[in-house]
């Protein structure tokens, strides 16, 4: 890519995070830190990646996107908005009762979004079965997840992985957002899934690894996912939680804490200078 593409991309990602400091500020809940660290991969997706249409939420050949994690809704919710499935305005009214923009994603209200998740585990599910009824009605669309790290210790992830190598689900790219922490601190103290590559090898799919936050880094492990014949891909993209936001980076604390107003002042001030300093660029 050109660098001044990586530089848009770098731009949108950059106002995506100020959405998700803003909508878990007026909610006052919600989950900042993983919805940071998988904003890069999100902005890749939509504004490069995805065969998808704004003006056309449901149509029919499209690609299709899980957000595994569903508890990250307001990263997806600030792609989704920024894309035009729905106004901007309305990301501010994150989580409230008159709002369509739940605290996790609903397929039946908020367009754009392809599953309704939030209960950890399904999302892949429901992925591997999109991907499955995609082969078997002979289309053509790749179907996208994102679990966290967290996460996959749910054991019914390793189920949906186990059935997507079985019927060589190559339809199916998914990126493991792998920032390290979890609600209760590091994944390595709650319930230890490392060594991730390994285990997702010995579930029969291809694994690429990749610096989260690297735009030609994960845009060529797409590239070349959607190359692999008989098997699906599993991206994993090492990612800071939190990230562009000083003082939530690499803090568990942030995983479902909302910012006061102090601290969303500083969010969006130091989102800004990112936005500045790429304009003099």
């Amino acid at each position: 890519m050109k660098k001044q593409d990586l530089k848009e991309l770098k731009r949108k990602a950059t106002v995506i995070r100020k959405h998700i400091i803003d909508e878990v500020y007026h909610a006052a809940a919600g989950h900042p830190g993983g919805s940071l660290s998988c904003t890069d991969i999100l902005t890749v997706l939509y504004f490069v990646e995805m065969r998808v249409d704004p003006k056309n939420p449901r149509w029919e050949d499209r690609d299709r996107f899980v957000l595994s994690k569903g508890h990250c809704a307001p990263a997806l919710y600030g792609t989704l908005a920024e894309k035009g499935f729905f106004p901007t305005e309305e990301l501010v009214k994150f989580r409230n009762i008159e709002s369509y923009l739940e605290g996790h994603p609903s397929m039946k209200t908020v367009p754009g979004v392809d599953m309704s998740t939030g209960s950890l585990g399904q999302g892949i599910s429901a992925a591997v079965g999109m991907a499955l009824a995609g082969k078997l009605d002979g289309k053509d669309y790749n179907v996208y997840a994102i679990l966290g790290d967290g996460e996959i210790e749910e054991g019914q992830v390793w189920e949906a992985c186990m059935a997507a190598a079985h019927y060589k689900l190559n339809n199916l790219i998914a990126f493991l957002d792998h920032n390290g922490l979890q609600i209760d601190g590091k994944i390595t103290d709650v319930m230890s899934p490392e060594i991730v590559e390994d285990k997702f090898k010995a579930f029969g799919w291809k694994v690429i690894n990749v610096n989260g936050h690297d735009y030609v880094q994960i845009i060529e492990a797409i590239e070349e996912a959607k190359k692999t014949k008989d098997k699906p891909v599993m991206i994993v993209a090492d990612t800071i939680k939190g990230k562009d936001v000083s003082f939530m980076e690499n803090a568990a604390g942030w995983h479902g804490t909302p910012p006061n107003k102090e601290q969303r002042d500083q969010a969006i001030a130091e989102l800004d200078e990112i936005l500045s300093k790429l304009e003099v660029e």
